[in-house]
């Protein structure tokens, strides 16, 4: 099989007459998917079904330690919902807050105080000429917004396998203090599905930010999102690794049960330091008396404990890894060897990252959109949704039932083919009219002379 790349003109010419043909008889099909979010699928929710008979009218409302979930109180969540959240994030139960259904809120609300009253003491954001934050690229677009939203200045840091480069992060978080936070999905990393390494995490323990109030934002949704039983990532815990650093104060990490449960629904738990969580805690007293007690205990009566938390999310993998298999092998079956496209391959999380060839993404779902498929924006997972090369495209296979799901991944490797190959007969027209004008140009000076 030919790359794109070394077919000649009447080659290229005769493959995309072929791919624009199959392109019209997708655009008469008048789908309309969207793929453009990381959702659970319906079979996926009804899994939690459950949670609605966990609590009733007639349910034991009330904690082991006596507290009463319908009254107020309890600022930091109760004590059975702090030990299952421990164990999911792998933390002490007393490093641990519980807060509402959200972790990306528990985000924003962590950076607007640091804004508006400092961290530890330090002077609050707002106050400073300068306030910068580091965004490992490709990343979770919602966290860029986060901070665009604040006006912090956004830095892109290039990823890898192993994790964000991490000779970049420790030389700018030491010689610029203006520098104040990093964005960090370590575990099957959105939308590459990458998981740090021992190396990578053992470094961000030891950095030393020049800012005192720098925080590591380690925003670890997909820590239990595994595909496969037997073949899983494996993180090192940062807090302990911090606590081993000297660095006990260094980090903020964030989970939710968001993908396990109702994401609209669950609760979301932020462990940190002893000296984080007084902090945080002075300043949350003046926001709320406490979180959604009764949703707490609905998770932990549903769960009961860690293990059966693991069982669930056992019956969540069986459900989506298929629809991961089935486009890989598509990409596989449609793209392998032609040289215009590369995708990763996650042992879990919620997305497939697929880079195309530099200046293609946008076109790429432009044409998807116009038959009927729509993904995440080009773009949209950078800062500004600027992608420098035009080329990561987040692709999310959960939620669509398999069925189309296979005719959008069939459609986004043909739009991929496509796209492809009106790039290339561009670059060789371009460059047929560059060298004829090189040519008149040197007939021109031969003429002079």
């Amino acid at each position: 099989m030919k790359t794109y790349d070394t077919m000649t003109r009447e080659e290229l010419k005769g493959e995309l007459a072929q791919l624009k043909k199959e392109y019209s008889r997708y655009q008469s099909m008048e789908m309309s998917l969207d793929m453009s979010r990381g959702k659970p699928c319906k079979e996926q929710l009804d899994l939690s079904m459950g949670l609605m008979d966990a609590l009733n009218s007639d349910a034991d409302m009330y904690c082991e330690d006596g507290t009463d979930c319908r009254n107020y109180g309890v600022l930091g969540g109760i004590e059975e919902a702090k030990v299952l959240l421990s164990d999911m994030m792998e933390n002490n139960p007393d490093n641990i807050l519980i807060f509402g259904n959200s972790s990306l809120n528990v985000m924003y609300d962590s950076i607007s105080r640091s804004m508006t009253h400092g961290v530890m003491g330090n002077t609050p954001w707002c106050k400073l000429d300068k306030v910068k934050w580091l965004c490992p690229v490709p990343g979770y677009d919602r966290h860029f917004g986060i901070t665009e939203y604040f006006g912090i200045e956004m830095i892109n840091v290039p990823m890898s396998e192993t994790g964000p480069d991490m000779d970049m992060v420790e030389r700018l978080v030491a010689e610029d203090e203006a520098i104040k936070g990093i964005w960090c999905v370590p575990k099957y990393s959105n939308p590459q599905g990458y998981s740090y390494s021992d190396e990578t995490v053992r470094r961000f323990a030891r950095l030393k930010p020049a800012a005192k109030d720098f925080r590591i934002y380690w925003d670890n949704a997909y820590g239990i999102h595994h595909l496969y039983d037997h073949d899983q990532d494996y993180l090192i815990e940062i807090l302990a690794e911090c606590k081993r650093a000297g660095n006990p104060d260094l980090v903020y990490k964030f989970a939710s049960t968001s993908k396990v449960t109702f994401p609209g629904s669950g609760i979301a738990a932020l462990a940190t330091s002893s000296n984080n969580l007084e902090d945080i805690r002075n300043q949350l007293k003046h926001q709320t008396i406490g979180y959604d007690k009764v949703n707490q205990l609905r998770h932990v009566r549903f769960f009961k404990d860690i293990h059966g938390m693991v069982e669930h999310m056992r019956k969540h993998a069986d459900i989506i890894r298929p629809k991961f298999e089935m486009v890989e092998d598509i990409f596989e079956k449609n793209l392998g060897g032609l040289g215009i496209g590369s995708w990763t391959k996650p042992r879990g999380g919620y997305f497939i990252s697929f880079e195309t060839m530099d200046g293609c993404a946008k076109a790429v779902v432009d044409k998807c959109k116009k038959a009927g498929v729509k993904l995440t924006s080009a773009g949209a997972t950078f800062p500004y949704g600027k992608d420098p090369h035009d080329s990561n495209i987040r692709i999310a296979p959960t939620y669509p039932p398999i069925e189309d799901l296979r005719t959008a991944a069939q459609l986004f490797t043909l739009c991929v083919k496509l796209v492809s190959a009106e790039k290339l007969l561009r670059e060789m027209q371009e460059g047929t009219a560059v060298k004829a004008e090189s040519t008149v140009k040197s007939e021109d000076a031969s003429k002079q002379s």
